[in-house]
């Protein structure tokens, strides 16, 4: 999972993205996360390198894709969330009850793989 995660870190980065956000069992104490679950600032983003270079990033309807590729889910941080009404990072920061919840935030700026 951590070079999957590392693969689309190292994509979106090069795309321009500053700041993705971690979810899951992933970020949990569970011994044996079975994926992770992320979302990605779509600002100053190059679609045309995504496009080219990494497109099952762009393609958060296939899911089993993205597993393949990246062992984990990810989506636009502005996404919606089936019929929750939240876009992908308002609703990682909450709990099945829908309590709110802390998520990780990674500055991709600074971040080197």
């Amino acid at each position: 999972m951590i070079d999957g995660l590392e693969l689309a870190m190292t994509q979106l980065k090069a795309a321009g993205c500053r700041t993705i956000y971690i979810d899951g069992s992933f970020v949990t104490s569970k011994p044996n996360p079975g994926d992770f679950d992320a979302c990605w600032e779509p600002e100053d983003m190059d679609y045309d390198y995504l496009r080219k270079n990494a497109p099952r990033l762009l393609n958060y309807l296939d899911r089993s894709a993205q597993k393949s590729t990246y062992k984990g889910e990810l989506f636009r941080s502005d996404q919606p969330v089936g019929d929750y009404g939240l876009a992908s990072l308002e609703f990682f920061q909450r709990d099945r009850q829908f309590n709110s919840k802390g998520i990780i935030a990674i500055d991709l700026l600074r971040w080197e793989s």
